[in-house]
């Protein structure tokens, strides 16, 4: 059945603005990394896997998560759900939503790597503007100094934008690959990562119903609905809004909690959100069909 053309529009908006306030209620939750870990991947892992198994009969399909592209894809989601919730708990979250919002840049060199797809002169100048942007973000006071703790988040948010532009180059190679499984058994190796680092008796120390909210309602709501939207419009459409998260994000934290981004980060980040922005506006416009006369 044909959609409206603003149906995939609309989608990918809604996805990306029920995502924002994810970082937020991770800080509301008072949990360290290794309790988020295990929550959130217990969670999503769960939800994941009985959407599937109440939606899909295809078992003959779990097969395929034993391949090559299929363990992939697993190990992709455990590391970016690994990563995350640490780089939350140890740096600003303005650093770390930063860093992954490089996704679309990480999957075009993914791209000329795995699928032999060649790097265009945008992409590069992309990649040095958005490395410019980080290392004001995460610089301090004088010339040589760092600040540590936004390295670390700067670190985890690259390095979980190298896992989701994985699965997205993976699933692209490998359509037939079942995600929600895929994503859901990575997703659970996290959580147990999480709550054997943990211990179950410290599983409860903190605002727990803060952090069932991000991993039952948040992330699958916004999964769903940006995952739905690919499919109804270009996916340069939806890494635009995908965008809103790093915008949006840190002032959630702003304002309730009251963790203001410094001056160097708010630069850091308008040479962020503006190249990334540009670059996938360029790439959206050069994959447009040209009408023909």
């Amino acid at each position: 059945m044909q959609t409206h053309p603003l149906y995939g529009i609309l989608l990918a908006a809604l996805g990306a603005l029920v995502i924002t306030p994810d970082a937020l209620f991770m800080r509301i939750s008072g949990m360290d990394g290794a309790q988020m870990l295990g929550w959130r991947g217990l969670c999503v892992g769960t939800v994941f896997w009985t959407g599937w198994l109440l939606t899909s009969r295809d078992t003959a399909a779990l097969r395929r998560l034993w391949s090559g592209a299929g363990l992939a894809v697993i190990g992709a989601q455990f590391l970016n759900a690994l990563l995350f919730p640490l780089g939350i708990a140890a740096a600003p979250v303005a650093v770390v939503l930063l860093a992954v919002a490089t996704v679309p840049v990480v999957a075009a060199l993914l791209s000329r790597v795995v699928l032999g797809e060649p790097t265009r002169r945008a992409t590069w100048i992309a990649i040095a503007a958005v490395l410019t942007g980080i290392a004001i973000a995460v610089s301090g006071q004088g010339e040589l100094a760092v600040n540590r703790a936004a390295l670390i988040g700067a670190l985890c948010g690259i390095g979980v934008a190298a896992c989701l532009a994985t699965t997205f180059v993976t699933l692209r190679r490998r359509p037939d690959l079942p995600l929600l499984p895929a994503l859901g058994t990575g997703a659970l190796l996290t959580g147990l990562t999480g709550l054997t680092l943990t211990g179950p008796e410290r599983m409860t120390d903190g605002n727990v119903p803060a952090i069932l909210l991000t991993g039952l309602v948040i992330l699958p709501a916004s999964f769903f609905a940006l995952t739905s939207a690919s499919r109804h419009t270009q996916a340069a459409n939806v890494s635009l809004f995908m965008l809103l998260e790093t915008a949006i994000g840190p002032l959630w934290v702003w304002a309730f909690l009251d963790e203001a981004p410094t001056l160097r980060m708010l630069t850091g980040g308008a040479i962020v959100l503006g190249s990334l922005a540009l670059y996938i506006l360029a790439t959206s416009r050069r994959r447009r069909p040209v009408a023909r006369t």
